[in-house]
């Protein structure tokens, strides 16, 4: 049988900030709606209803003196460590992220020079062939960093990419705001290499789609809620709801068709790594991707860790894998063979997939 070149991850890593924040430490905040008006349940019972939804317990945040590009580049040596890899031998790294680096206490992005140039810079890289670049893509940026590495891969125009995704979403949530308590930071990475094989391994297929026509607006930046702030600053603002509505919606018809793609069927799936936004979204989509593909979902399928690390956009789904892959997450664990699917939704609005075998 001829060999064909497939894009299959020799090295993975995260970085989970050291600081812990709890549920009980939002008790002393002020929260507003979207009117400025104070809301009328005790923060005892926002905080509680809040946990019931998404599942999260509590969240990790960067240190003061840490940024998006820290985060980035402490994954990135977890990922060159795993790998055991030359770094001079990458040609690629590409860093998706949504809002640059935000410094602690001043809420601006900054994207210049890029995440990817800074990551490359602190990873000492000479080689001026590894070539770095920022992917703004909304929550699913990471993994649409490793279509985008597939891409490239299997061209045969590169051998060895590393994607990471990281994000200080604390820096830009507004704190008069719940929904400031879903947000966290995060880094995660991972470097796929060209492997030429008989047999399918590493990515099989993606899919992806963006919505703007109708969606663009579920995620914005907007003022505070709070009507006595005076500041021009902007904060990561949604509607809830409608994103839930959506995602429920489109999410399962984009992993479908990826699973598709690979020629397989939902039973050959071993487990389906999810955006972490909300525990509650994310069964109900696993649940109607299962129902629409003709399977019987199991819990089992979906290893979940947005209860004590919270939402961190395009980390959660890297940091997930790294986790999974080096065994860190109780009752899940994979095999040689084990067919996965990533996938993610967000910002833009933005939906993709990937059908991963373990080699």
């Amino acid at each position: 049988m001829e060999k064909k070149v497939y894009s299959v991850i020799v090295g993975t890593g995260s970085y989970v900030p050291a600081r812990r924040v709890l549920n009980s430490d939002f008790l002393g905040r002020t929260f507003f709606d979207a009117k400025g008006d104070k809301l009328k349940k005790s923060n005892e019972e926002t905080i509680g209803k809040l946990s019931e939804i998404t599942g999260i317990k509590e969240r990790r945040h960067a240190a003061d003196d840490q940024l998006a590009s820290d985060l980035a580049y402490l994954a990135a040596e977890d990922a060159l460590t795993s790998s055991g890899i030359d770094r001079e031998s990458l040609d690629y790294i590409i860093v998706a992220h949504n809002f640059g680096d935000v410094r602690f206490g001043n809420v601006r992005s900054d994207f210049v020079p890029s995440l990817a140039a800074r990551v490359k810079h602190k990873l000492a890289i000479a080689n001026p062939g590894t070539v770095a670049y920022d992917l703004p893509f909304g929550c699913p940026g990471w993994v649409q960093g490793v279509i985008q590495a597939d891409y490239y891969i299997r061209s045969g125009d590169c051998r060895r990419v590393m994607v990471i995704g990281a994000e200080t979403l604390s820096r830009i949530s507004d704190p008069h705001d719940r929904d400031s308590m879903i947000y966290a930071d995060g880094g995660g990475a991972v470097i796929l290499e060209a492997v030429a094989s008989d047999r399918p391994q590493g990515v099989l297929s993606h899919a992806a789609r963006s919505d703007t026509l109708e969606h663009a607006y579920m995620l914005w930046m907007g003022r505070s809620f709070d009507p006595a702030h005076q500041g021009d600053e902007l904060y990561l603002k949604m509607d809830g709801h409608k994103l839930y509505e959506y995602a429920l919606k489109t999410v399962p018809l984009v992993a479908k068709e990826s699973v598709e793609k690979a020629g397989l069927g939902i039973g050959d799936i071993k487990k389906v790594l999810i955006h972490q936004a909300n525990e509650k979204m994310d069964e109900a989509i696993l649940k109607r991707l299962f129902k629409i593909c003709g399977g019987e979902y199991k819990p089992a399928v979906m290893p979940m860790i947005i209860s004590w690390l919270g939402n961190s956009s395009v980390a959660t789904v890297p940091t997930l894998l790294d986790l999974l892959l080096k065994g860190k997450l109780a009752d899940h664990a994979l095999a040689s063979g084990d067919n996965i699917v990533l996938t993610s939704v967000g910002a833009g609005m933005n939906i993709n997939a990937v059908v991963y075998r373990l080699p």
